[in-house]
This record gives structure tokens, sequence and C-alpha cells, in this order.
């Protein structure tokens, strides 16, 4: 049998209702399952998974009411739907006893064919469908989780672009653009807080020797050395050497303008103010005037 189709399972103690059903359901196009007792049929359910239930209702030492019960019972097992098969007399009594039993549909004995068949044919169908929609439902959740990767992904790229656009390549430190924003950012607060704040002006003195004397290597480790110590930040992956260096600093006090130029003036101040420590001697700090 292909393992691929879906199943049925037929309980009957009778043997030659087992071979009749058998032959009514040969062309159902599903895989027949039998047991021939409420035991087997309940360790069948353990192993196969039914797409329907034709279960016999009166069957010695436990019958199709306590059947469908323990099979109510486990969680994998009650969506099973089962049809009660009975030779008695169906009267409402007893079909409420079957649907509080679990059972979703009787059929009398002896079987019509056709109503068997056409009920088959529905439950099938219903199984088909939901098997698709599980897979359905299968595949959906495995595409959610790559788009949530893709998006993660993507939302990471573009993370790395952001701070690659506004930050040097070599040092990690805000480069002028980020620069010239934050600057610009400072003086409105500033202007609007009516608060204060300076600008300092770097120049590493003694940094064309390193490059001279060592190569561009040492002074691009250096700036990253340089760059580490300034966000406070330590860093042991650098090649030791022994290099002298100073700072030559320039502080310009922000000092409130209307001008629409006013940060670049502050930059123009501080630069002006760094230029004057460095031909003080360099290694020194001056504040602007």
């Amino acid at each position: 049998m292909n393992a691929t189709l879906p199943k049925i399972l037929v309980v009957d103690d009778t043997h030659a209702n087992l071979v009749a059903m058998r032959r009514l359901l040969a062309q159902s196009g599903a895989q027949i399952l039998e047991a021939r007792s409420g035991n087997e049929a309940l360790a069948l359910c353990l192993d196969h998974q039914f797409a329907l239930i034709l279960l016999d209702v009166n069957m010695p030492d436990m019958d199709g009411f306590e059947v469908a019960a323990l099979l109510g019972e486990a969680e994998q097992l009650r969506e099973t739907p089962i049809i009660f098969v009975t030779a008695a007399y169906a009267d409402d009594l007893n079909r409420l006893k079957g649907y509080h039993s679990g059972a979703v549909d009787y059929i009398a004995k002896p079987i019509n064919d056709v109503i068997l068949q056409s009920k088959v044919r529905v439950f099938l169908e219903l199984y088909a469908a939901r098997a698709e929609l599980q897979q359905t439902m299968a595949e959906l959740a495995v595409r959610n989780q790559q788009l949530t990767q893709e998006i993660a992904e993507r939302e990471l790229i573009e993370a790395m672009v952001r701070h690659q656009a506004s930050h040097d390549m070599l040092t990690g430190l805000p480069n002028r653009m980020l620069f010239q924003d934050r600057l610009h950012v400072a003086i409105q607060r500033t202007q609007r807080h009516h608060g204060h704040f300076a600008l300092a002006c770097i120049d590493i003195d003694g940094f064309k020797s390193v490059n001279d004397t060592h190569g561009h290597a040492a002074g691009d480790s250096l700036l990253q050395d340089i760059a580490t110590r300034l966000s406070m930040h330590l860093r042991g992956n650098s090649c030791s050497i022994e290099v002298h260096i100073g700072a030559s600093i320039g502080i310009a006090p922000y000092l409130p303008s209307d001008r629409h130029d006013a940060d670049e003036q502050l930059v123009q101040a501080a630069d002006r103010a760094m230029y004057e420590a460095k031909r003080g001697g360099k290694n020194r700090c001056v504040l602007a005037s």
C-alpha cells in the first residue's frame, strides 16, 4: 500500500463484516486497516493517523462507546472522525450516547453501499482539505521565519551602511558629516535652553614622523589607539611600538549668534586656537579669545 494514501480504520469483531467492508471501500482511494477488538483499534491508532474510523458499536470486552471515549481522551486522536456502525435500532438515546462518546455520524447495518461510500468520500475530502491547510500553514510558518531572518539581516546591513556613512572607516569615530550634524544640534540646543558649550580642535603633534619612521600601518594603528582612548575604551590588539607624540588643542567657546554660519565660525575659531597652540610650542591647549 502507498504510505501517502489516507487511512481508514475498520473496527468489527466479525470477520465477515470486515471482508464486506473491505469490498465496499475498495474504490475509496484510501488504505484500509482492520481491527477485531477495541484494544487492537486503540493500538493501531497510536501507530497510525486515520482520516476516518468506522467503529462497530456492539463488540465484546470493549464496545464502540468505550473505544470512542478513550480515543477522545488522547489529544492527538480526539480530532479523528468516528462513524458508528450498528445493527441495533439507533434511537435518540443511543444516538445521544454515541455523540457524547465522540461519534460524528451513524451507519446502520445492513450497510447501504451508496450511503457508506458517500459518507466516506465526504470525510476523505475533509481530511485532504485539512492536510492541505496544515501543509500550507507549515509552509507559511517556514516562509515567515525566512522573512523574519531576512528583515533582521536587512536591518543589520542598513545599520552598518548608516554607521559607515557617518563614521570613519579606520577609527570608527564620527566623520565630518556626523560632526556637522551634532554641532548644529548642539548650537540649537544651546540657543533654546540658554546653555553653554565649547568646541575643542585637536591635532596630533609628531604624527608625521610616526608615518615616516614606522610606516603608514603603524600610523593607522596609532590613530586607532588614540580613537580608543578618546572613546574611553581599552584595546589590546595593536602592535606595540614606542613613539612620542603630543596634542595641540584649540578650544573655542560658543557665543550665541544669529548668523546662519555660526557652526562654521565656531569651527574656524577652534581651528585658529589649535594652530596658535602649535605655533606656541605644541603639546598645549589654547582658549580662543
